[in-house]
């Protein structure tokens, strides 16, 4: 069994090296699709690598964009991974090992480690965060979900994808500082805010009042997030500023009739 591996970037000259090399030993073909509006050096970076494919492409959205480059996957078997993350030695020899069995599912999950400001955050419900990133294309798809887009079994999306589980780390380095946070924070809360409006969502204002306040309880106290320290108070805020700026651009939306 072979895998092929789909990379999106743009701007990711800080991580784009390492992705792939993390990836060498256990995946067969690396097929990067870089933003054509990518304005640093990631596509030299990506050009210094001779057995890995890339395309310059005109971004039209995280799902469409990804569904065109699992399109170009000479094998069934895909690893999304983004940019910013990193296969460790662990996974990588544990897909080895998969790559010589008989799947019985046809997707796997993977947990995921989060470093945020710098720092590895342990608690707050970031570790051990699961993500389904191995699938077989013939059966799995994405759906259309402007962000966080997420696997559904082809050509039944209501159903419950099963999935299998992998040991093996993806390491995640998300956020290195607070300005690369808030570069990200007007765009993906501007996508989740769509996706609500496309699914129906009638907004409330106790979304605007109850939602962000949960959400940062649950994060600090519950899921111990003071335990992560200051990146963990840090995170538990910016995480409720987000929940509550998505549910005001909803309002924004249903206000002036721009749902899209």
């Amino acid at each position: 069994m072979k895998i092929s591996s789909v990379v999106i970037a743009k701007n990711e000259e800080g991580n784009i090296k390492s992705c792939i090399e993390s990836q060498r030993e256990c995946i067969d073909e690396i097929i990067i699709l870089i933003d054509s509006l990518t304005t640093d050096n990631t596509l030299e970076i990506v050009k210094s690598f001779p057995s890995v494919k890339y395309e310059l492409i005109e971004w039209k959205g995280f799902s469409k964009t990804k569904k065109h480059g699992i399109s170009l996957c000479s094998n069934n078997w895909i690893f999304w991974i983004d940019a910013d993350e990193a296969v460790t030695k662990e996974l990588s020899k544990e897909i080895r090992e998969f790559k010589n069995s008989i799947p019985q599912l046809q997707a796997y999950s993977i947990p995921r480690k989060a470093f945020f400001l710098g720092k590895w955050i342990k608690h707050s419900g970031w570790y051990p965060a699961r993500v389904t990133r191995l699938f077989n294309k013939n059966f799995v798809d994405l759906n259309d979900d402007e962000v966080h887009e997420q696997l559904v079994l082809k050509g039944d999306t209501n159903s419950v994808l099963k999935t299998g589980e992998l040991k093996g780390i993806l390491e995640h380095y998300t956020d290195p500082d607070i300005k690369h946070y808030f570069l990200k924070f007007n765009h993906y809360t501007t996508l989740a805010a769509q996706d609500l409006a496309n699914k129906g969502k009638i907004f409330k204002i106790r979304d605007l009042l109850l939602r962000p306040f949960w959400l940062f309880i649950k994060m600090y106290i519950i899921k111990l997030g003071f335990l992560d320290g200051m990146e963990g108070f840090v995170l538990a805020v910016f995480s409720s500023a987000y929940v509550f700026t998505k549910y005001c651009k909803l309002w924004e939306l249903k206000k002036e009739g721009n749902e899209i």
